[in-house]
């Protein structure tokens, strides 16, 4: 028999749910996952778009794709999400929290308690709230992960995000009390993702100044990130090649910024 070391990261009759998948990084995890054999709900607010990334994904990879709308912080979303998928597919065995967002604001004590505590209820309690729904199919499950898009920004001074990136820092220590809290039964991972160029920069207000500086980084790999950057490790982390990892945040960032002691 011929050694296969690709075998290990196969996703066959696993039943994947990911959350903000529609489009970007979720849709490029998507169309991997499925490729490497899940099935797949792409759980999204914009429902339309949704179904129709699930409808493209497995027209390209022959596997079971569908979309749902899902709205994040609405638990009864979350629960029809969850029914919905095991009901198609039979379970759930892999849960991807994706969704995130945070706006920018270079002064951050013009941040409101509002804008705090929603940037909260986004990025943090709906991986929890998503999480306790799929727990039950879960631990029913082989290989059961839940793996988390989390941000460098959690893990920097972020003050120009400063509601999106603590949201974000409060994610991995979600992530570490589930992994430990589910020790022996479901693997939970994140990855803090560096900048990422997708189609959301161009529409969010940045001047050509610093779009010019976001592509070309001063990082160890000196490129920006690509969707498939981070699905690659969502790949890793939700198979059962990563079996032997939990409780881990992995940076997914380029390697972060060069350090100069004298410049040049």
């Amino acid at each position: 028999m011929v050694f296969d070391p690709f075998a290990e990261f196969r996703l066959d009759d696993h039943v994947v749910i990911i959350t903000g998948g529609a489009q970007n990084i979720g849709a490029a995890v998507a169309r991997t996952l499925a490729a490497a054999g899940a099935s797949v709900m792409i759980a999204d607010l914009n429902g339309d778009k949704a179904k129709e990334t699930a409808a493209a994904i497995a027209g390209e990879t022959g596997r079971p794709v569908l979309g749902i709308k899902c709205d994040v912080t609405s638990e009864a979303d979350i629960k029809a999400c969850v029914d919905t998928t095991a009901k198609a597919f039979g379970g759930v065995s892999t849960l991807i929290n994706n969704v995130g967002w945070g706006a920018v604001n270079p002064d951050p004590f013009a941040v409101t308690e509002e804008q705090m505590i929603a940037a909260y209820k986004l990025n943090t309690i709906s991986a929890y709230r998503m999480s306790a729904a799929c727990l039950p199919w879960l631990l029913k499950a082989k290989n059961a992960t839940i793996t988390n898009s989390g941000s460098f920004s959690s893990a920097v001074p972020a003050y120009d995000i400063l509601a999106y990136g603590t949201a974000k820092a409060a994610l991995n220590q979600l992530m570490v009390s589930l992994a430990h809290a589910l020790a022996k039964k479901v693997r939970v991972n994140s990855i803090l993702i560096g900048t990422v160029i997708t189609e959301g920069y161009a529409s969010a207000g940045i001047d050509a100044k610093t779009q010019e500086k976001m592509m070309n980084p001063d990082t160890l790999t000196g490129r920006p990130g690509r969707p498939q950057d981070c699905a690659n490790a969502m790949l890793w982390l939700c198979s059962p090649a990563a079996s032997w990892v939990s409780g881990q945040t992995i940076n997914v960032h380029g390697g972060g910024g060069v350090v100069r002691l004298f410049g040049h």
